[in-house]
């Protein structure tokens, strides 16, 4: 009998069975697919050898006039700009103690008890001091005066740290620290951390235990919810908002120096105090900011509570001005459907901006009115603030039931990996949903956390090109495609640190080979399907594409079965390289699978560097029988 060709339509299509996805691809991970034809993704390698604190929530890149190429990263405890081969802590100031800060240490603990009174810190706060004394022993003043992050709080006035010298080496008081630091101990903080986590505004589980009566509630703050930023460039300077927080700016000028909220600049009048996303608009360059605090009554001060419809946005151009006069164009408008801004984007000639029951668009038309806000699509959502992308085919973005797409007007995706999604999604932990561009490749896509995890797990992709989806498992929880910047850049953790990575380059994983590599076939019938048929041999096509020469190894596995509700047998599973003619198999049934797979047990040497792309397959078949 001739041999077979079996060329796979592409995709991945997990909405029926196994074998309802015959002629398609049915499961794979860390592959793509392009041209139609599956390809494993290209690797990444730590973008600096530093690690930063806290997970990368938000990155953006900007290049200023003198041609600097800068990075603002927002974490869970820490704003950073990196330039260079560092990470500039710019986090912001929430609070400083003038000359009130003691210290009492414990001989034999490393354990000190700061006292300051109402110093509203939390516990995973940072607090750097300056101006303390020895306390006589092993706390030195350089012992003391740095950076530290509170271990817990005692009390409103106290809390503790763990000593530790300018290495970060934990140093243990002696019998000699009975000083208290002196009378002139200065402490500034940082804004409170947020969660890694989210964690719902109401029921148990909001705040620590034993911080209400049984069953109460507490509203959603800054401090209790997940910590994510939003970040826009305003000229060669940064805006940044901590969601339910404080709108800080950083200016390049002054670069060694710390973001200030836009409330204290020394011109500023009456800029919000908080917000839940900032954005500045385009060619007009506003600034504005969804889910603001509004102007009190008098038109005197800002309220200091988030209002989570009402939008407002700057003078033009003045990040400072923010009150409406007959003189400028500073203003705010509110939203009528929902009960809150989820997010906003900005977008061609308009800002899109999702309520949790609708989408709007904010577009600039000048005086008097500055912006117009329309009702575009009343029924949609989106999943998180981080969801919407921006692409050279317009915008894409996930929702609590599906995928959108808007070209000026709100269009479904059909999604050939719906229920394998939505169906294993952690609803709980929506706002950590991050979508991500990779336009090289004609990608769009969604990092999400599985059903049974609280951390990001899993990535889906859509090519929006050729209309096919990928699936896969790889935690990244924040993205930046290329640009500014060279490579596509992400934020993701390796044994506990957090870093920043360079995507696409090569194919291994940080220097490591990138196992658990593959792509797998639906089911498909052997000759009619009726008669067993026997496979003798295969002829694979693949082209390899990495940088290991003729070392290049990568296997294939054959399964098969008799019935669609049968167990698939493995019936073999053989490596094969760039000199690999053809594979002699032993396998009966009605039914095959083939997959293609990284060979995760071969010598690392081999498994580095490799990559490879999946042609057609053909199989030597042969009649062995109906039974």
């Amino acid at each position: 009998m001739p041999l077979q060709k079996f060329i796979f339509n592409p995709g991945i299509n997990k909405e029926g069975t196994s074998y309802t996805a015959e002629g398609g691809w049915f499961d794979g991970n860390l592959m793509r697919f392009r041209k139609g034809f599956p390809e494993k993704i290209g690797g990444w390698v730590k973008y600096l050898t530093a690690s930063f604190n806290g997970s990368g929530r938000k990155l953006l890149s900007w290049t200023t006039l003198d041609n600097e190429r800068l990075l603002g990263i927002g974490t869970r405890t820490k704003l950073y700009i990196q330039n260079n081969a560092t990470y500039d802590d710019i986090t912001p100031i929430r609070k400083t103690s003038t000359n009130s800060v003691t210290f009492a240490a414990t001989d034999g603990s490393s354990t000190i008890t700061v006292t300051d009174a109402s110093n509203d810190a939390a516990k995973g706060d940072f607090v750097t001091f300056s101006d303390a004394v020895s306390l006589g022993g092993n706390i030195t003043a350089a012992v003391l005066n740095q950076e530290y992050e509170i271990d817990s709080i005692s009390n409103v006035n106290s809390y503790l740290i763990t000593a530790k010298d300018t290495n970060g080496v934990t140093v243990t008081a002696d019998s000699s620290d009975t000083g208290n630091g002196g009378s002139g101990v200065d402490g500034a903080y940082q804004i409170s951390v947020g969660l890694d986590v989210y964690v719902p505004s109401s029921g148990w589980g909001t705040n620590a235990w034993g911080s209400g009566p049984f069953g109460s509630s507490s509203p959603l703050n800054v401090i209790n919810q997940l910590r994510l930023w939003s970040m826009d460039s305003f000229g060669e300077d940064l805006v940044a908002n901590v969601r339910a927080g404080g709108i800080y700016y950083w200016d390049y000028s002054t670069y060694n120096t710390r973001a200030v909220a836009i409330s204290d600049l020394p011109d500023a009048n009456l800029a919000p105090t908080l917000g839940l996303q900032v954005i500045v608009s385009d060619i007009d360059r506003h600034v504005i900011v969804l889910g603001a605090d509004p102007i009190n009554n008098t038109a005197t001060a800002r309220t200091g509570a988030i209002d989570p419809l009402l939008i407002s946005f700057s003078d033009q151009e003045n990040i400072a001005e923010w009150e409406p006069t007959a003189t400028n164009t500073a203003g705010s408008l509110r939203c009528s459907a929902g009960s809150q801004i989820i997010g906003g984007l900005r977008a061609r000639q308009e800002t899109l901006i999702w309520t949790d029951v609708a989408l709007y668009s904010l577009q600039f038309v000048g005086a008097p009115l500055t912006f117009g806000l329309n009702l575009i699509n009343e029924g949609v959502s989106l999943i998180g603030p981080n969801a919407p992308v921006n692409t050279p085919s317009g915008i894409f973005w996930m929702d609590k039931k599906g995928f959108y797409s808007y070209q000026g007007a709100v269009q479904p995706i059909p999604c050939s990996v719906h229920a394998y999604v939505f169906d294993d999604l952690n609803e709980d932990q929506a706002f950590q949903v991050f979508g991500f561009l990779n336009k090289q490749f004609d990608e769009v896509g969604w990092f999400y956390c599985s059903a049974s995890s609280n951390v990001i797990d899993k990535y889906v992709t859509y090519n929006y090109v050729d209309q096919t989806w990928a699936i896969g498992e790889l935690s990244r929880t924040a993205w930046l495609d290329e640009g500014v910047v060279s490579f596509p850049r992400a934020a993701g953790y390796d044994n506990g640190n957090n870093y920043i990575y360079s995507h696409e380059t090569g194919f291994d994983a940080d220097g490591s080979p990138m196992d658990n590599v593959f792509v797998e076939s639906g089911d498909f019938d052997l000759g009619e399907g009726e008669e067993f048929q026997f496979i003798r041999r295969c002829i694979p096509d693949v082209k390899f594409t990495g940088n290991s020469g003729d070392t290049q190894t990568i296997n294939f596995v054959l399964k098969a079965r008799n019935y669609p509700g049968e167990s698939l047998t493995t019936d073999q599973t053989s490596s094969f390289t760039t000199n690999t003619t053809k594979i002699d198999t032993r396998a009966r049934g009605r039914q095959a699978v083939v997959r293609f797979e990284s060979d995760d047990n071969a010598d690392v040497g081999n498994r580095l560097g490799v990559g490879f792309r999946v042609g057609g397959t053909r199989l030597d078949l042969q009649p062995n029988g109906r039974r």
